[in-house]
């Protein structure tokens, strides 16, 4: 009876209107009648042919046609091509919230650019200056520097809406800087500092000059077209020190994870797309489940004002299927944020100085001596910037760095013989006399090195391309080299998958030409967690000597083994899988006689896929896997009118798109092992996102900085505070 209802809805009711409407429009145009006249006639203009209904025929109804100017994507579904989104949502902002006109000849409205230090860093990634430049902004500037004032030119802001910020548009407004206002708010604005700018501005008379207002729900930074952080600026109010303190408050953690709900419900408006929430339970990460179901459900509720609704509705409303967001605490896994890695944007992030994609390296000033009694040089510093752009970075990013190191030769090779082409054309081209053969060669040649000439800017940009990737894996060959960072990540390997080692860790500690001190702190806390056994006092004093005269900090270790005692406690062991990379002997030289890279005693490790712990959460929960690790998950679905405490899944079928969120903080390497598994899931595709991102020298300091009274008993107490509400007293006494 209900299919029957919804099918009459549908087919007949909801078509009857608009049908009438057309038949009304013929009617008066006189065109009806003669349709009643001549049936016959017009069936071919407006009926389908009738055709057998086949299974072809009913997905061809629901398949997605793209016109011609969508930028497809390969591996990227609708919703997952967010990046997309999120660069045309900051477009439309620069074009006073106008989506900008493709192809235009126009010139564009020269504006200025306000932000504040959140904005600089959502848009840096995304949009260069030669992009703002040819959206019309002249300057871009931070809302609290000095600035002049441009009494005729427009200015747009995009800030968030603190009260710093605040009173410092409103200072903007009584100052008469510009002509007019474009206020764009990474969050959202509480209506009591809307009304502070309303009363600034008219109290500045200026009210007329304030165009228009915006929420524009972009609080959190795009670093790839599937990956994001939630913020740079104050990271440290939402790191693993931050919401793992042994003194936190209650109220201290609620705001940290209100921050964190903000960013993600901020995500998912721009995603256009509600997701089902799995989060494992007793943890930081299952607070932030609560708290966006409730946000998520109350926007939902509100039908008036939902952003997810109608024409707010982004990307996500053409997918059939809807997301699901794993959300993982850090703390299931700290081995692999300490762990040595072997693929080149992983070890740019963990050995140079790279945060938002963007590499700050030193070069040396050169060999030349200084003059006596003068100064020594500086070291230069130069920046490149690593984006979807560069073709070779978007290639190699994930590969092996003896692999990198090969193709950047390779490139530069093939540059050196497109350069002596164009050289050799061009000499030719000055053949002298007028014999028939050096004019016939003269008119081989002339279309050549038309066609070398054309190509020019090409061939400078694939130069510029292959100098940044040359300096920048010079630099992190330096500290292969140097730290021996190739056995560090073949030994941490076998320690994590349970192989056998050829060496025992206290050699690896022990030895002056291995590695820093932190080089071995981080080796030693991996075996640490690693092993299924704690080691023996006696053993644990002995490498504690060890790691002392090495110059080790053993700060880190004080949380690692109160840390491995609870996780001992309330659950097993982490796995990291079975396999160790291969090693094909040491390179003598991996490159030809002329190479820019000498890999004299680097090993060539071949990398096996494994899955790291977040990648197995994933793959139990994305493929409705029965596995003890995840069976315990809570389920939240924003869309149903009640929530529940339900570990059972309502959908049981596979899903096709997932976000996998860390709440703690993140890293590349756990980034990249996603991106593997689901290279191997055809139709499938994967984001990965986390409060913030660190490299394994950020996350040991921070894990170094914990309080030293720091006992287990306290650490149990607090870790109590995150425990679910619906555990008996009982339960809660026992752990």
């Amino acid at each position: 009876m209900l299919v029957n209802d919804i099918l009459i809805h549908h087919v007949i009711k909801r078509i009857t209107s608009p049908l009438e409407s057309f038949r009304q429009g013929l009617k008066t145009l006189g065109v009806l009648e003669k349709m009643q006249m001549h049936p016959d006639a017009f069936s071919s203009i407006l009926c389908h042919k009738p055709e057998r209904l086949s299974a072809e025929t009913i997905c061809d109804l629901f398949a997605i046609h793209s016109s011609s100017d969508v930028n497809k994507v390969e591996g990227a579904d609708f919703w997952m091509s967010y990046l997309q989104d999120v660069e045309m949502a900051l477009k439309r902002m620069l074009n006073f919230n106008v989506l900008p006109v493709k192809n235009s000849t126009g010139e564009p409205v020269w504006k200025v650019l306000i932000y504040d230090r959140f904005g600089q860093d959502i848009i840096s990634p995304l949009l260069s200056v030669k992009e703002l430049r040819d959206m019309g902004i002249t300057l871009h500037l931070l809302l609290h520097s000095d600035r002049d004032a441009i009494p005729d030119v427009p200015a747009v802001y995009f800030v968030m809406p603190t009260e710093e910020n605040i009173d410092r548009m409103c200072q903007d407004l009584r100052n008469q800087l510009y002509e007019s206002y474009y206020l764009n708010f990474i969050s959202a604005i509480s209506r009591s500092k809307l009304e502070d700018i309303a009363n600034a501005a008219i109290g500045a008379n200026a009210v007329t000059q304030v165009a228009k207002v915006f929420d524009q729900y972009l609080n959190f930074i795009t670093l790839e077209d599937d990956m994001f952080v939630l913020c740079n600026q104050n990271k440290e109010l939402v790191s693993y020190r931050a919401i793992n303190r042994p003194d936190i408050t209650d109220t201290e953690m609620e705001t940290i994870m209100d921050t964190i709900v903000d960013s993600l419900f901020c995500f998912f408006v721009t995603l256009g797309a509600i997701p089902i929430i799995r989060c494992s339970r007793g943890t930081a990460a299952e607070m932030v489940a609560v708290k966006l179901d409730k946000k998520l459900r109350e926007n939902l509720r509100d039908a008036r004002n939902s952003l997810f609704t109608g024409d707010t509705l982004g990307a996500g409303q053409f997918s059939f299927q809807r997301p699901l967001l794993v959300l993982v605490d850090r703390n299931i896994d700290l081995a692999t944020p300490l762990h040595h890695t072997w693929t080149y944007q992983a070890l740019v992030h963990d050995v140079l100085d790279f945060h938002l994609n963007r590499v700050n390296l030193e070069e040396s000033p050169g060999m030349e001596s200084s003059p006596a009694g003068a100064r020594p040089k500086k070291k230069n510093k130069k920046s490149y910037d690593l984006t979807a752009s560069d073709k070779f970075w978007q290639k190699h990013k994930g590969s092996p760095f003896p692999e990198v190191a090969e193709s950047v030769q390779q490139e530069l090779e093939s540059y050196r013989a497109q350069e002596d082409e164009v050289k050799r054309l061009k000499s030719i081209m000055g053949i002298e006399g007028e014999d028939e053969g050096a004019i016939s060669m003269l008119s081989d040649n002339t279309a050549k090195l038309t066609s070398a000439v054309s190509s020019l800017p090409e061939l400078l940009e694939k130069k510029r391309l292959i100098d940044l990737h040359t300096n920048v894996a010079t630099a992190v060959l330096e500290h292969i080299k140097s730290r021996k960072l190739d056995v560090y990540f073949e030994y941490e390997e076998k320690i994590m998958s349970k192989s056998t080692l050829d060496k025992s860790l206290l050699d690896m500690i022990s030895d002056p030409d291995a590695g820093t001190p932190e080089d071995k702190m981080r080796l030693f806390l991996i075996y640490y967690i690693s092993s299924a056994q704690a080691p023996s006092e006696i053993d644990l004093e002995q490498y504690k000597k060890a790691l002392m005269d090495a110059g080790c900090n053993l700060a880190p270790l004080s949380y690692i083994k109160q840390w491995k005692a609870f996780t001992k406690m309330a659950s097993a062991p982490t796995s990291y899988g079975n396999t160790t990379p291969k090693p094909l002997g040491l390179f003598s030289r991996v490159m030809n006689t002329g190479s820019q890279f000498v890999m004299e005693g680097v090993k060539n490790l071949v990398l096996k896929q494994q899955n790291l712990p977040v990648t197995r959460i994933l793959d139990n929960l994305m493929e409705m896997k029965s596995n003890p690790e995840t069976d315990d998950y809570r389920y939240f679905d924003p869309k149903m009118l009640r929530g529940s405490d339900s570990s059972v899944p309502r959908n049981k079928n596979p899903f096709q798109e997932a976000i996998v969120f860390v709440v703690g903080g993140g890293n590349y390497i756990e980034y990249q092992n996603l991106i593997d598994y689901i290279k191997g899931k055809q139709g499938k595709h994967v984001l990965y996102g986390c409060s913030e991102l660190f490299n394994a020298t950020q996350f040991i300091k921070q894990v170094g900085t914990f309080d030293n009274l720091y006992n287990i008993n306290y650490f149990c107490n607090c870790v109590l505070t995150y425990l679910p509400l619906h555990l008996s007293m009982e339960k809660r006494n026992y752990l």
